[in-house]
């Protein structure tokens, strides 16, 4: 891996060749993408490129690593601010469809990685559920959610949140013109927080399962 910038210059020049490359990946993909196409959107030359990245694979890797820290970071600052699971929840999954609709390379780059570079792939998910399982856990111990196997919790979840947003903010018609793409419906919204919330409950199914 290249050596980190040494400077604040480097690091913006850095953090925009990252910005670019976040751009091609999603609108070409990463096989039709090129390193002369990062460079041409970042407005940088072919050996200012190289002094951060080694290569065309190593700045996807950047890229979806710099994804997964943006999202998990937009995700946890709200639901650090509520009082009780359940609300954390309903706080994450806003953040995460905000994110989306903001940045839908997440889903567009993250679905290239399971061809291009599985280990990211796997690291991107291990990294949400990872603290995920952490705050579950955490929760069925004062009684905020009922008892369950925390990192099963934390797949599904994930994956509900994942496929609404894709079927509600990725595939939906129409954006602002910046490329936004619309968020998730409210009337949506709810539906999927009254399905989660009734699992999750914690009076429902007392005594089964267990805090693994």
């Amino acid at each position: 891996m290249s050596a980190a910038p040494r400077t604040a210059r480097g690091t913006r020049t850095r953090a925009k060749i990252l910005e670019a490359a976040e751009r091609v990946f999603e609108s070409v993909g990463y096989h039709e993408a090129s390193i002369v196409k990062i460079t041409d959107q970042a407005g940088v030359g072919l050996g200012t490129f190289y002094l951060y990245f080694a290569g065309k694979q190593e700045v996807f890797d950047e890229v979806v690593e710099d994804l997964n820290r943006r999202v998990r970071h937009a995700m946890t600052e709200a639901a650090r601010a509520e009082d009780n699971r359940i609300a954390a929840e309903r706080a994450g999954f806003r953040a995460f469809f905000r994110f989306t609709a903001e940045h839908p390379a997440l889903y567009r780059i993250i679905r290239q990685a399971e061809f291009v570079s599985p280990g990211a792939l796997r690291l991107h998910y291990g990294r949400i559920v990872e603290g995920y399982v952490e705050g579950l856990r955490a929760a069925q111990l004062t009684g905020e959610v009922r008892p369950m196997n925390a990192e099963v919790a934390a797949w599904a979840l994930m994956g509900i949140g994942e496929l609404v947003g894709m079927r509600w903010v990725l595939w939906q018609e129409g954006d602002d013109g910046t490329g936004r793409r619309p968020e998730v419906p409210e009337e949506i919204f709810e539906e999927m927080m009254q399905f989660i919330e009734r699992a999750m409950a914690p009076d429902a199914g007392a005594g089964k399962g267990g805090n693994q």
